[in-house]
């Protein structure tokens, strides 16, 4: 998918826009986020574990993460850049 149209994907389902750089090799300890997360890879590879799964995402590679998923990340030798779109969890009131 090409960027112009994976961008206006996300500003219809109102996400908020940005890229995201993993640096080379970095490995994150399990965590998660307070938003839902919609990603491209640009450039390079991550890979995201959850409940003990591996998946590597390459360039031209679309992933998505619910609010609350805990994950853990891995960038390539070459690290990694996406554009992500964040979507807030809605609160309840």
């Amino acid at each position: 998918m090409d960027t112009a149209r994976f961008e206006a994907s996300l500003k219809n389902a109102g996400y908020e826009i940005g890229t995201s750089k993993g640096t080379p090799s970095k490995v994150t300890q399990a965590h998660s986020h307070d938003f839902d997360v919609r990603a491209l890879v640009l450039s390079g590879e991550l890979t995201l574990t959850t409940d003990g799964t591996s998946r590597t995402y390459r360039v031209g590679d679309i992933f998505e993460m619910p609010a609350g998923c805990v994950h853990s990340e891995q960038y390539g030798p070459d690290g990694s850049e996406s554009l992500v779109g964040r979507r807030p969890k809605p609160t309840r009131v």
